[in-house]
C-alpha cells in the first residue's frame, strides 16, 4: 500500500512538473522540488539496502528513476544507477549489478565529480570481488580509497576497507582480511553503522576460522549474531548460524553443528530468501517498465510540450485533491498494517512457545533414551556371560565331536549375539562413524563356515540348500575384523534364508585382485526366494523397514538388519548392492579389501597357549560378584587351573574379606547391591595400594576406561570375555606383582 500511494503522487508530481513548462519561475521552483524527491528516495533506498529492507529499497529506486528520467540532471541519472546497482548486488544479479554501475562511472566521470565516483568505485569493488576479478576490483577499491582521503569522505571508509578485507578473505588471504577489518572496525563504530558492523563480523569470524583460531571466531561470531538479532537481519542470522555449524564441527561437536545447520537451512527456506527472489522478478518488471515510459515519453516529447500551456490554478487543485486522497489512504494504510503487525507478534510467540516446549520434550526423550541403553545394555550382557562361560566349560570337558560341533556353534553365536547387542543398542553411533573396528587374524573360509553352521538348522527347517563357494586363491589368514565380517553374513545369509522357502541360497567370495599384502574380495549372497519390488529396493536398507506390513507379519523381524549391514560395510569403506526381481530371489553383492596377515605372535590364542601357567597355581582370588551362575563359572574355570578361589556377594564383604584375608589378587564387578564395585575398590585402596584389583563387569566401557584406572582399577575385562583373554589379564597381574615384591 505505501508503494502505490508513493506511486500516486510520483505520477501527480510529474503531471505537475510537466504541466508547468511555461512558466519560467515556476518551473525552477518546482524541478527542485523534483531533484530534492529524487534525493529522498535514493537516500532512502541507500538506507533500506544496508537495513537488508530490499522491498523498501525498490519501492524507493523505482520512484527515483521515474523521476530522474524526466529531469535533465545527468548526476541524479547516475546516482540512480549506482543504487540499483547496490540492490542487484544484494539480490544476487551480479550482471545487472556490473552493467548499472558501469552506467553511473561514466556519467560521474564525464561531469568529473570525485565524491559520486568513490561510492561507485566501491561498490564496484565488491561486484568484481564476487566476480572472481581480483586485481580489478583492487584497483577499484584503491581508486576509492584515494578519492575518500583526498575529499574526507569519512562515512566510506569503513564500507571500503570491509571490501579490502572480504577481497583478500575471497583471494585465500586471511590474515590480510583481519587486519584490514580491524582497521576498519573504529569507523563503522563510531557512525554507528549497524549493518556494516555486522557484516564485518561475520567475515572476520570466516577469516578466523580459514586460521583454524576456532574460540576467536566463535568469538567474533557472537558479536555478529547478537547485531542480527538486535536488528532483524535475517541474511546475517543466516551467516552466523552457517558458521556456527562449521565452529562445531571443527570442535567435534557434531550435535551442536547440527542444530545450527538446520537452523542455518530453516532461514534460507524462510520467507526472506523467498522475498529476494520475488523482489528481484519485480525489479525487473518494474525498472524495465520504466525504461520502456523513457522511449514513449521521448517519442511524444511534441505531446508532452503542448501541456506545459496548463494555467497553475487547475494543477494547485489537483494537488490538493491528490493529497488529500493520499493522506486518506496513507490512514488506512498504517491502521492497517498496525493490525496485521499485532496479529503476527502474536503468531511468533505462540510459535516460540511451542518451539520451547518441543525442544523440552526432545531433551527428556533423549536422556531417557541414554538411561534405557545403559540399562538394558547391563541386564542383557549379564545372562550372556553365562552362556558363553558355560559353553567355555562344556568345551573343557571332553566332549564328543558331535557336540563340540554344536558347543563350537553356541560359543559362535553367543559372541555374534554380544556384538549384535552392542550394534543395535547403540545403533545412533553406528550411523555417525563411532564405532571402531577391530584388527585382528582370522581364517575367513573357517568363519563363514561356522556362519554356515550356526544358520544349517534355520535353514533345514526352511527345507533350503546351501551352497559355499570359495575361491582357493585366497589366503588362509587375513587380518581384520572377523565379528563385523560375521555379522554382515549372517544378517544376509539369514534374510535369504527367511524369504526363501524349499529353495537354494549360494553363498560366492571370490579373489578380484591382490596388490603386495593386501586383498580385494567380493562376496554375494544370492536365493531364488520371494525377491524385492523395484519401489522397495530404494528404502529397504533404512532402519525397521521391511518389504511390506504382509511381509513383517509373514515372517517377523525388526527391520534392522540390513540397515546394520549397510552401516557396517560403510565403516569399512565399502557399499551394498541389490539386485532382485520380485517372486524370482535377491542378489546381494559387496566388495572388501583385507590386509594379508604374516605375523601370527600378537594372536591372542597363541599368545595363551604360550603362557606359564605355573605362575597361577595356588594364587588366592577373591571373586566380588552377586550373581550365582556367574560365581560358579568363575569360580570353575579359576580352579581348573588350580588357582584358590574365594567368593564375596557384594561390595561391603570384599571390603572386610581384604582387610582380613591374604588375597594375591580381586575380581571385581561393578554393579551390585549395596555399594558399587568402584566404591568397594576406593575403600580397599584407602588401606591397600598393592594388590591387583581388575574389573570384570558387563557395563560398556566406551570412553571410560580412564575413570576405572583413576578409581583404582589395574585392568578391566568386559563381560562376556573371551577365557584366553581372561587368563592373559590374569598372568600379566601376577608377573607384575611378582616383579615389584
Amino acid at each position: 500500500m505505501p508503494a502505490l500511494l508513493k506511486t500516486l503522487f510520483v505520477s501527480i508530481t510529474c503531471i505537475i512538473w510537466s504541466s508547468t513548462q511555461s512558466q519560467t519561475m515556476d518551473y525552477t521552483v518546482f524541478n527542485d522540488a523534483i531533484n530534492d524527491s529524487i534525493e529522498n528516495y535514493l537516500q532512502e533506498a541507500s538506507f533500506s539496502i544496508s537495513q537488508a529492507q530490499l522491498q523498501s529499497a525498490l519501492a524507493n529506486i523505482t520512484l527515483a528513476r521515474e523521476l530522474a528520467l524526466n529531469t535533465q540532471n545527468r548526476m541524479y541519472r547516475a546516482k540512480t544507477s549506482r543504487v540499483l546497482a547496490e540492490l542487484y548486488f544484494e539480490l544476487g544479479d551480479l550482471k545487472k549489478a556490473e552493467e548499472q554501475i558501469n552506467d553511473a562511472i561514466k556519467i560521474q566521470q564525464e561531469e568529473n565529480n570525485e565524491i559520486a565516483l568513490a561510492y561507485s568505485y566501491n561498490i564496484y569493488g565488491s561486484i568484481l570481488t564476487k566476480l572472481e576479478r581480483y586485481s580489478q576490483s583492487k584497483k577499484q577499491l584503491d581508486y576509492a580509497a584515494e578519492l575518500i582521503k583526498k575529499n574526507g569522505i569519512k562515512n566510506l571508509e569503513g564500507p571500503v576497507r570491509l571490501n579490502l578485507g572480504l577481497l583478500a578473505l575471497s583471494n585465500n588471504n586471511p590474515k590480510l582480511a583481519i587486519n584490514h577489518f580491524n582497521s576498519g572496525l573504529p569507523i563503522i563504530n563510531s557512525l554507528q553503522q549497524h549493518y556494516y558492523k555486522a557484516k564485518l563480523y561475520t567475515n572476520k569470524a570466516r577469516a578466523q576460522l580459514a586460521l583454524n583460531l576456532i574460540d576467536e571466531a566463535k568469538k567474533t561470531n557472537d558479536l555478529a549474531m547478537q547485531i542480527g538479532e538486535e536488528r532483524g537481519y535475517s541474511e546475517i542470522r543466516s551467516e552466523c548460524f552457517e558458521l556456527y555449524s562449521e565452529i562445531y564441527e571443527r570442535k567435534k561437536d557434531f550435535a551442536t553443528s547440527l542444530v545450527n545447520l538446520k537452523a542455518h537451512q530453516k532461514f534460507k527456506d524462510s520467507l526472506f530468501n523467498i522475498n529476494k527472489e520475488i523482489i528481484a522478478q519485480e525489479a525487473g518488471a518494474k525498472l524495465d517498465l520504466n525504461d520502456n515510459n523513457v522511449l514513449i515519453e521521448e517519442l511524444t516529447e511534441e505531446n508532452i510540450q503542448q501541456q506545459k500551456s496548463l494555467k497553475l490554478g487547475r494543477l494547485t487543485t489537483i494537488l490538493s485533491i491528490a493529497l488529500i486522497t493520499i493522506l486518506s489512504l496513507l490512514t488506512l494504510s498504517l491502521y492497517k498494517n498496525n493490525n496485521l503487525r499485532a496479529r503476527a507478534n502474536e503468531l511468533l510467540q505462540n510459535k516460540n512457545t511451542e518451539l520451547i516446549l518441543a525442544k523440552e520434550n526432545a531433551e527428556r526423550a533423549s536422556e531417557a533414551r541414554v538411561q534405557f541403553l545403559s540399562t538394558i545394555t547391563h541386564e542383557l550382557r549379564t545372562p550372556l556371560y553365562a552362556v558363553t562361560g558355560l559353553t567355555h566349560l562344556l568345551l573343557e570337558e571332553s566332549p564328543t565331536p558331535n557336540q563340540k560341533e554344536h558347543l563350537n556353534s553356541l560359543k559362535f553365536s553367543g559372541e555374534y549375539l554380544l556384538s549384535l547387542i552392542n550394534n543395535i543398542l547403540d545403533l545412533n553411533k553406528l550411523e555417525a562413524n563411532k564405532v571402531e573396528l577391530e584388527s585382528t587374524s582370522f581364517n575367513l573360509q573357517k568363519r563363514i563356515n561356522d556362519v554356515l553352521i550356526a544358520l544349517g538348522k534355520s535353514a533345514s527347517d526352511r527345507n533350503n540348500t546351501l551352497h559355499y563357494e570359495f575361491d582357493s586363491t585366497i589366503p588362509a589368514k587375513l587380518k581384520g575384523d572377523p565379528l563385523k565380517i560375521s555379522q554382515i553374513l549372517i544378517n544376509l545369509i539369514g534374510n535369504s534364508i527367511k524369504f526363501t522357502q524349499s529353495g537354494d541360497i549360494w553363498i560366492r567370495v571370490k579373489l578380484i585382485n591382490r596388490i603386495d599384502c593386501r586383498v580385494y574380495l567380493n562376496f554375494e549372497v544370492e536365493d531364488n526366494g520371494v525377491g524385492i519390488s523395484e519401489k522397495k529396493q530404494q528404502s529397504i536398507f533404512e532402519n525397521f523397514t521391511q518389504g511390506s506390513v504382509q511381509i513383517n507379519r509373514k515372517f517377523g523381524g525388526t527391520g534392522l538388519g540390513l540397515s546394520i549391514v549397510k552401516n557396517l560395510l560403510a565403516l569399512m569403506d565399502s557399499e551394498i548392492t541389490l539386485e532382485s526381481q520380485l517372486g524370482k530371489g535377491s542378489k546381494f553383492m559387496f566388495d572388501l579389501k583385507f590386509d594379508v596377515y604374516q605375523d601370527e605372535t600378537t594372536d591372542i590364542k597363541n599368545e595363551a597357549k604360550k603362557l606359564d601357567y605355573d605362575i597361577l597355581i595356588n594364587k588366592r582370588v577373591l571373586v566380588v560378584e552377586d550373581n550365582k551362575i556367574n560365581q560358579l563359572i568363575t569360580r570353575k574355570i579359576l580352579e581348573k587351573n588350580q588357582i584358590i578361589c574365594e567368593v564375596a556377594d557384594n561390595g561391603d564383604i570384599a571390603v572386610q574379606k581384604t582387610k582380613n584375608g591374604n588375597f594375591d589378587l580381586i575380581l571385581m564387578d561393578i554393579h551390585m547391591p549395596g555399594i558399587s564395585g568402584i566404591e568397594a575398590t576406593k575403600q580397599i585402596r584407602l588401606f591397600d595400594t598393592e594388590i591387583p584389583i581388575i574389573a570384570l563387569t558387563a557395563v560398556t566401557l566406551d570412553d571410560n576406561l580412564d575413570e576405572f584406572y583413576k578409581n583404582g582399577f589395574d585392568d578391566i575385562i568386559p563381560k562376556p570375555y573371551k577365557t584366553e583373554e581372561f587368563f592373559l589379564k590374569l598372568h600379566k597381574a601376577f608377573s607384575k606383582k611378582q616383579i615389584t615384591s
